[in-house]
């Protein structure tokens, strides 16, 4: 996982928020996901974590998801 691997300083500056608020939007996260899936279906190539990640970053820096895709080493959108 992408995330555990960044500093407390980084996180902060690379997301625009605290460790602490990331893992309870990633617990919400989480908890829905497992109700949507519930039934089955696909499962994801992707933590949610990792997902909430890439979604600050463009959120953050505006990238697009190409240069973010490569700097997480996946060349195409993943669902």
């Amino acid at each position: 996982m992408f995330y555990e691997k960044l500093s407390k300083s980084e996180f902060k500056r690379l997301t625009g928020v605290k460790r602490q608020t990331f893992k309870l939007m990633a617990n919400i996260l989480n908890t829905q996901y497992a109700v949507d899936h519930e039934l089955g279906g696909k499962p994801s190539k992707l933590v949610i974590e990792d997902k909430l990640l890439m979604t600050l970053e463009y959120w953050r820096e505006y990238r697009t998801y190409f240069h973010i895709g490569t700097s997480y080493g996946y060349s195409r959108p993943l669902a």
